[in-house]
C-alpha cells in the first residue's frame, strides 16, 4: 500500500487551524501523497465532489458547516474513507462519529507521523484483493475483491468498518467472536471502544431490514456476536 499511496492517494486535509494543516500537508506529502485543504464545511464540500479524494481528513469543529454534517453528506455519496480529527474526546461525540461511518478517529493532541500511519492504514484496508472469490453465506453474497456485500438481490451501501466486520463474521459462521477480537481484526489501528462495535452491526442490521434481508447475526450476551449457520 505504501508505494501506491506514494504514486496515486489524494487526501483532504479539512483543518480551520492553518498550522495544523500545514503540518499534516508536510508530513503527508513528504510520504508521497497529494493534497487538497479546505478551512471551513461548505469549501470542503466543495473540494470533496470536484476532486473526490481517496480518503478524508476531517475536523469536527468548523466554520459554516461541522465535521458531523459534513460525514453525513460524505456517506450519502459513497463509501470514501474518512478519518475524523478533533479535540472532542468525549466517548459520546466517538460514538457518533463511528455510527455515521468515520472509518477512525484522532484526538488532539496529535503525534504527526501516527496520523499518517492511520491514513496509511485505512487505504490498506480499502485496497481490493485479488485472487479472493465471492463468500455466499447465511443469505448475503460477500464480493472481497470489490468489498461489497449483497442481500435479496440488493447491493448494501456499508462503511469500511462495516463491511471488514460482515466479512470476518460470515468467513467463520457459528463461532461467537468477543468485541475485542473483532476490533483487533477490522480496526486494530483505531484504539476503538468496544460499543463502537454493537454501533456498526447495528448499523448493518437497519441497512438489511431496508432491503427487506432476513438478519443473520446473532447477538451472544456478555461475549460479542456470531453469524448463524442457518442464516
Amino acid at each position: 500500500m505504501d508505494s501506491l499511496a506514494s504514486q496515486s492517494s489524494l487526501v483532504l486535509v479539512v483543518e480551520d487551524e492553518p498550522s495544523l494543516s500545514q503540518v499534516l500537508e508536510a508530513y503527508l506529502r513528504r510520504e508521497g501523497f497529494r493534497t487538497e485543504r479546505a478551512f471551513d464545511g461548505e469549501s470542503a464540500l466543495r473540494l470533496f465532489y470536484a476532486t473526490r479524494p481517496d480518503l478524508v481528513l476531517l475536523d469536527v469543529m468548523l466554520p459554516r458547516l461541522d465535521g458531523f454534517e459534513i460525514l453525513r453528506r460524505i456517506r450519502q455519496a459513497g463509501d470514501t474513507p474518512v478519518i475524523m480529527v478533533t479535540a472532542r474526546v468525549d466517548d459520546v461525540d466517538r460514538l457518533v462519529g463511528f455510527r455515521m461511518g468515520t472509518d477512525d478517529y484522532v484526538t488532539k493532541p496529535f503525534n504527526p507521523p501516527e496520523v499518517i500511519e492511520r491514513v496509511k492504514a485505512v487505504l490498506r484496508r480499502v485496497q481490493p484483493r485479488e485472487g479472493e472469490r465471492p463468500l455466499v453465506v447465511a443469505g448475503l453474497a460477500i464480493d472481497p475483491r470489490g468489498m461489497q456485500v449483497r442481500a435479496s438481490g440488493r447491493r448494501l451501501d456499508l462503511t469500511l468498518s462495516e463491511y471488514r466486520m460482515v466479512e470476518l463474521l460470515a468467513r467463520h459462521p457459528g463461532r461467537v467472536f468477543s468485541r475485542a477480537e473483532i476490533i483487533q481484526s477490522c480496526l486494530p489501528e483505531s484504539g476503538a471502544l468496544d460499543r463502537v462495535v454493537d454501533t456498526h452491526l447495528n448499523s448493518v442490521r437497519r441497512k438489511l431490514g431496508a432491503v427487506g434481508a432476513a438478519d443473520p447475526f446473532e447477538s451472544v450476551r456478555g461475549v460479542g456476536y456470531r453469524l448463524s449457520e442457518g442464516g
